[in-house]
């Protein structure tokens, strides 16, 4: 890809955007040649996706200084950086991975405890099973034995497919980032003229989103980065996990920077209570989880007709039962094996990509929808997943090979804090004139404003 067709598919990427949010900011028409030096090696175009996404929301909010292409890849790959004590953890399950079987491979995510007791309960392992026995349980199985099999017991696995592109040119027929106003139903198209090139405050302080409080409902990577970056640009932001479901500290670490975090039970007068006096809620569990708990983007308007309602899911609104990650993402979608580094065995996309560009582009959908809502009233409905993300890297040009990408400090791109006594490096936010606020440690806070 030339430098030229980088910047034009980045571009265009952008445009679509602005169509999907219904504002064009001001500093859109800005030259996008550094779209492509973002070092992200890979035959897709994710350095175009990364660039284009931090870009985004950094427009809707007034920063219309260039992001720093290097900052931008290391954001992205912060879980390369992260140290904890001058340690880095360990970031993939041994159960977490690619595995041959007898015609093809396989992707599972065990990550979790949960996961991975359904994993070795799904094969008929025992607890102690390493890597080399979930090996040796599959290599004699079909892909599609072996992915029922988890999938019945609980677990997530995945067949490591081949590009779609039917598949994909539908997804790409409805909207990357959907929008749905509640006071008539209404798309983003009703309310654009009007706020074409605004870029005014929305908050009541010096910073974009000074005053908006954020009930932070998600985990992991996508949901996370959102979060963080409206906690970034000055929003209050409480996350909330249930009290029964343990999240890795070194995750929240690497994704809870500027916010509070709590544990409560959804179904609690407490919860609802802080529901009362929230401006936007982001949603990233299964829809069906959300279903039950009556936390459905329609369930939560109906009482709040005036909320923004951001909801993220990793295969889209028409499987709400599914649960998934950006690695079983990559590998059904086609991704792994255009990525693949031999031809045979499945590749991975430099970066978890798709679960932060989703989070970039979900914060700035947040953004517009609170725009919109400042211009005209009413609440709002934005939905965006994972496999829709993937649909529109695969349709966007690529390379024949992965650009080559030197050496580069990056000291200037990480931060560090003391936490409770814990010394905590990370990288610094993508988005330039920003810093972060640091994290606290998961789940000590008390569930209030």
């Amino acid at each position: 890809m030339s430098s030229r067709s980088s910047s034009a598919a980045a571009s265009a990427l952008l445009e679509r955007v602005w169509t999907d949010l219904g504002i064009r900011p001001r500093g859109a028409d800005d030259h996008l040649e550094s779209a492509g030096e973002v070092p992200l090696p890979s035959r897709l175009a994710t350095a175009e996706l990364a660039w284009s996404s931090v870009r985004a929301l950094g427009l809707l909010t007034g920063i219309r200084t260039r992001p720093d292409p290097r900052r931008i890849a290391m954001s992205y790959r912060s879980d390369r950086v992260l140290t904890i004590d001058g340690t880095a953890p360990t970031v993939w399950a041994p159960l977490s991975g690619f595995w041959q079987t007898t015609d093809g491979w396989i992707r599972t995510h065990a990550n979790y405890p949960h996961h991975a007791a359904a994993l070795r309960s799904g094969l008929a392992l025992r607890d102690e099973s390493s890597a080399h026995d979930l090996e040796e349980a599959v290599r004699d199985r079909t892909s599609r034995d072996v992915v029922d099999a988890v999938v019945a017991a609980g677990g997530l696995a995945v067949q490591v497919r081949s590009e779609q592109p039917a598949v994909d040119d539908e997804l790409r027929r409805s909207p990357l980032l959907q929008m749905e106003g509640t006071a008539d139903r209404s798309t983003v198209n009703a309310t654009s003229t009007a706020i074409t090139t605004a870029t005014g405050r929305i908050g009541a302080g010096t910073r974009p989103l000074d005053g908006i409080r954020v009930l932070d409902l998600t985990r992991v990577i996508a949901g996370p980065v959102c979060t963080r970056s409206l906690a970034l640009l000055g929003a209050d932001v409480l996350r909330l996990d249930p009290p029964h479901l343990p999240e890795p500290e070194w995750q929240h670490f690497d994704t809870g920077q500027g916010k509070r975090s709590a544990r409560l039970d959804a179904r609690t007068e407490r919860f609802r209570e802080l529901l009362e006096h929230a401006d936007v809620v982001v949603l990233g569990y299964r829809p069906s989880s959300l279903a039950r708990l009556g936390l459905t983007a329609g369930d939560l308007l109906a009482r709040h007709p005036s909320l923004v309602v951001a909801e993220l899911s990793a295969w889209g609104r028409d499987q709400p039962d599914r649960a998934g990650f950006d690695s079983l993402v990559q590998a059904e979608s086609g991704i792994a094996a255009v990525e693949s580094p031999d031809g045979i065995r499945p590749g991975v996309l430099p970066a978890q990509a798709l679960d932060h560009s989703a989070g970039y582009l979900l914060a700035a959908s947040i953004v517009a929808a609170l725009r919109h809502r400042e211009a005209t009233g009413g609440g709002w409905h934005i939905s965006t997943s994972l496999r829709r993300v993937a649909a529109e890297l695969l349709t966007m040009p690529r390379r024949h090979e992965p650009q080559p990408v030197g050496e580069f400090d990056t000291a200037p791109h990480v931060a560090a804090f003391d936490i409770d006594g814990l010394r905590l490096t990370t990288a610094r936010p993508a988005l330039p004139g920003v810093e972060f606020a640091p994290p606290r440690r998961w789940g000590r806070d008390q569930p209030r404003w």
